[in-house]
């Protein structure tokens, strides 16, 4: 994560603690806070009153005026303001665009959708089209790039710590993460990231792993990718290469990082020209031109014995690779996220049936995720808020140091 901020002046720690606790609940008064927080009262109340002198807190119409009559003194209350600035979240995915912008409580305010056009990408002209999404989706939702506190890029690349990603023998890497930290180095916090490591953020934090902390979250659409989740925390490496799944090329069994919506199109185009399916039949129009994977787990969902031959096919690679994972990475759960989750409950199923039983560890639960297409733009968010979170106060005091 990069940012572009002078340094903060000392503050006191009890505004982090109140605006800590806004964060995380709705209206609160002086007594709300410093039951959680453990300040004195006099404390929390001047850090309340900080707070909204800087316009992150917004003070609300006390009881009476609201019409929650009381005897007595009707106590002050407080909340978020959570329109006091904006996050945004970016899936820059090797063809599709999509950039979020939400609220400071990630209610989202609207979304951009950009389809590349790749015999025209190149590496400038990529980050021209990401910017833009960005620009359009704050149009979209009355902000403007002023109003951002926080932006997180999820990118089909390793990106180290940094933001940047490794040069890439033939210059992928480079050309999916076109040195976007600086693109969007005008955005007080910036987070360039992996894009199955913000799926795997993602499912932690709203989807099929909440509650869970050694788990893997599996991008298996047209290439394998997995966000690695242990103790907690997602995995990075020197390079931010954890995830990377070119080693499946050597492994026998699965042999290409190739996702299982590719092999699924893949293996239904075979299954025709070989014979194995009726070149009249129902596979034989999906397979022709671009093979639809839905259309063959569809198929064999009707019954159709060549699709559920290759439902069963893919299961075992799938099998194979959770197997590999759990391994090396020991996770509780393996959640199959991204656009394929949609409608590959039978490959789960055939891979759960595959799954070797003498491991010398317990073979992972495997899970679909429910999250669907939009599980990175929803982990690029959800990663934007914590680092938000983390550095408002530092933001906010660096413009009004007084």
């Amino acid at each position: 994560m990069s940012t572009s901020l002078t340094a903060a002046p000392p503050r006191p720690a009890s505004l982090d603690a109140v605006l800590a606790y806004a964060w995380s609940t709705g209206e609160f008064t002086a007594t709300d806070a410093l039951e959680a927080t453990g300040l004195t009262r006099s404390t929390t109340i001047d850090a309340m009153d900080a707070l909204a002198r800087l316009g992150l807190l917004e003070e609300l119409p006390n009881a009476r005026q609201a019409g929650e009559y009381r005897k007595g003194r009707p106590a002050r209350r407080f909340s978020l303001r959570a329109d006091a600035a904006v996050l945004v979240g970016v899936d820059a995915g090797n063809v599709h665009i999509t950039a979020t912008v939400t609220d400071l409580r990630a209610q989202q305010l609207a979304t951009r959708r950009t389809t590349l056009v790749m015999d025209r990408d190149d590496p400038a002209a990529r980050a021209r089209i990401i910017a833009a999404a960005v620009d359009d989706a704050l149009t979209d939702a009355g902000r403007s790039r002023d109003d951002v506190l926080a932006i997180c890029v999820g990118v089909p690349a390793p990106v180290n710590a940094a933001g940047r990603s490794p040069d890439h023998p033939r210059g992928f890497g480079e050309r999916m993460n076109p040195g976007l930290s600086d693109t969007f180095a005008w955005a007080p916090i910036v987070r360039i990231d992996n894009d199955a490591s913000l799926a795997a953020v993602a499912e932690g934090a709203v989807g099929a792993a909440v509650g869970c902390r050694d788990y893997i979250a599996l991008l298996a659409g047209v290439r394998l990718g997995a966000g690695v989740v242990v103790d907690g925390n997602v995995l990075r490496g020197a390079h931010g290469g954890v995830g990377e799944m070119v080693a499946f090329e050597h492994v026998d069994g699965v042999g290409t990082a190739d996702g299982l919506g590719a092999r699924m199109a893949a293996w239904a185009a075979a299954a025709v020209a070989d014979g194995a399916a009726s070149p009249d039949g129902t596979l034989a129009a999906i397979a022709a031109g671009e093979p639809d994977p839905r259309a063959v787990l569809e198929l064999a969902a009707a019954g159709d014995s060549a699709a559920m031959a290759i439902v069963d096919r893919v299961g075992a690679v799938l099998a194979r690779i959770v197997s590999v994972l759990g391994s090396m990475f020991d996770p509780q759960r393996v959640v199959v996220s991204g656009a394929i989750s949609e409608g590959i409950e039978a490959v789960v199923v055939a891979a759960r049936r595959s799954l070797p039983t003498d491991l010398d560890l317990p073979a992972p639960e495997l899970v679909v995720s429910q999250l669907g297409a939009d599980v990175v733009v929803t982990g690029a968010v959800s990663a934007a808020a914590a680092a938000a979170r983390l550095g408002a106060l530092d933001v906010w005091m660096a413009r009004d140091p007084t």
